[in-house]
């Protein structure tokens, strides 16, 4: 998938290149910084030092040395005061400038750690929107693997209120199942009693149908139906696959294939990118033989955020991420 979360050191991640924190001055700075200088070798030092002092919003790029990355991009921060001051625009510029330097070198993966959300004092829920208000708008228009590489599931909460909300919405939803499982099994067995007396009474009827011509009446496939429903909303196939987090290449042989199957994550998030209702999801991914239950944590996320309007693939995935579940795309 073109945007995805990984758990990792960094400077182990197998990329063209690596984003690092940098210091704005020509020297080694503390966390990400330093490790990034500490594996890469000295040379590192050398190349940021004829680069010089790096204003905050921009970036620079230098090769990677000792690293599996062939760049590293120094990309330098605005220091967090009170939210009044320009930061969020000026770590936007960090991201923009940071992709922008990747897409002319010909880059196609790329791993950011969340930028300004240390020793910039950036509050981790503002810094999280920022990146990933600039990996959505960058992925509308390139092709590329973004990895946004964590510690942990504590730095990537794009908000409190809303990891809130979604867990009522689980906890509400699951007692919701949890107490349609305990009907009294008195009742349904006397619905299966009723049925077998019903059943009994009832002259059998003879279809008129084979089960050939029965196969043939069936529905429409998840092929013809999602190629369907992107004529009729009116998009492109590329607004399509780029909104629901899934390389090209996938999309092209999903869609050339009559009876492919996609995965549930692929075929959610493809409903997700044309902005299905609740009833239009199901009929979709039912098609490709998949449901949404109450039973499921994930499932219910994906209807918590269907039923409130919010679509973003990425925005989701982060979410799925907090409560460890898969992630949407392909």
């Amino acid at each position: 998938m073109p945007f995805d979360i990984v758990r990792n050191d960094i400077t182990n991640m197998q990329v063209d290149a690596i984003v690092n924190a940098a210091s704005r001055l020509p020297r080694v700075g503390a966390g990400v910084d330093s490790a990034i200088h500490k594996k890469a070798g000295p040379s590192l030092l050398a190349a940021r030092k004829e680069i010089g002092y790096i204003r905050p919003g921009t970036a620079a790029i230098t090769p990677g040395f000792g690293l599996g990355a062939e760049y590293v991009i120094h990309a330098a921060t605005p220091t967090w005061i009170d939210g009044a001051h320009g930061e969020a625009e000026a770590l936007r510029s960090a991201y923009d400038m940071s992709l922008a330097l990747a897409a002319e070198r010909g880059c196609d993966s790329i791993a950011f750690p969340l930028l300004a959300s240390g020793n910039h004092g950036f509050p981790k829920q503002k810094a999280l929107q920022v990146a990933v208000a600039a990996f959505s708008e960058f992925l509308m228009e390139n092709e590329m693997q973004i990895y946004l590489v964590v510690f942990g599931k504590e730095s990537l909460r794009l908000s409190e209120k809303l990891v809130h909300n979604v867990a009522c919405y689980i906890d509400e939803n699951y007692v919701d199942a949890y107490e349609q499982t305990l009907r009294p099994r008195y009742q349904m067995s006397r619905n299966l009693e009723m049925s077998d007396v019903c059943m009994a009474s009832m002259p059998c009827e003879e279809s008129s149908l084979s089960l050939d011509e029965y196969i043939k009446n069936k529905d429409a496939g998840f092929t013809e139906t999602l190629l369907s429903l992107i004529k009729k909303k009116g998009l492109k196939n590329a607004t399509v696959y780029k909104r629901a987090n899934i390389f090209k290449q996938h999309f092209s042989k999903l869609i050339n294939d009559p009876n492919a199957k996609p995965s549930k994550q692929t075929a959610i998030a493809l409903s997700l990118a044309l902005e299905l209702n609740l009833d239009a999801t199901r009929d979709l991914i039912g098609r490709a033989g998949y449901a949404l239950t109450n039973s499921s944590t994930f499932d219910l996320i994906i209807r918590y955020f269907i039923e409130h309007g919010q679509f973003n693939v990425i925005e989701i995935n982060i979410a799925l991420y907090e409560f460890d579940q898969s992630l949407l795309g392909a």
